[in-house]
């Protein structure tokens, strides 16, 4: 479990992120089409996971659009910009804001994203959402970078996470 905080008040995880070198966990998560997509859909390509509370807030608007923007000069990766918004709301979003480049994918039918990454914030005023954290894995399933914001308010290492990438 890691604790995190929420405009200075301690907020608790499910648990902590994966451990840099380790297999990543199997994932379903559902995208703007309403089709599941999981971790083997990804065989071969590198993912950058930008996990946050709700697309309905700044700094998660923010993350979403600055990993849209980087995303077609990262080679061989895809975005995931995940969080326990429906699939609708996603799309609305996206197509609000012209967003592309970037897969949307909600935790709405298989809630075991939020446990097995470690990000499902379990009490405080945002229980039941996801925490505001970075995974990045390779191209062989391998997790490379982690980030857990330590404030939930505040925004992740977006460049330490290209970093990663090799970039």
């Amino acid at each position: 479990m890691a604790e995190i905080k929420f405009k200075g008040k301690p907020v608790h995880t499910s648990g902590s992120l994966p451990e840099i070198g380790t297999k990543a966990h199997e994932f379903q998560l559902t995208t703007t089409d309403l089709e599941d997509i999981t971790l083997n859909d990804f065989k071969g390509k590198r993912i950058l996971m930008n996990i946050f509370p709700s697309l309905d807030t700044d700094i998660c608007a923010e993350s979403i659009r600055f990993f849209a923007l980087e995303a077609p000069n990262l080679e061989n990766t895809e975005v995931l910009c995940i969080s326990k918004d429906l699939p609708f709301a996603h799309k609305r979003f996206f197509l609000t804001e012209g967003i592309k480049n970037v897969t949307a994918a909600s935790e709405m039918r298989n809630r075991k994203f939020g446990e097995d990454y470690g990000v499902a914030m379990i009490d405080g005023p945002l229980a039941g959402l996801l925490s505001r954290a970075i995974v990045v894995i390779d191209e062989n399933g391998v997790v490379l970078y982690t980030e857990q914001v330590p404030e939930i308010k505040q925004a992740s290492n977006y460049q330490k996470a290209i970093a990663a990438l090799g970039r």
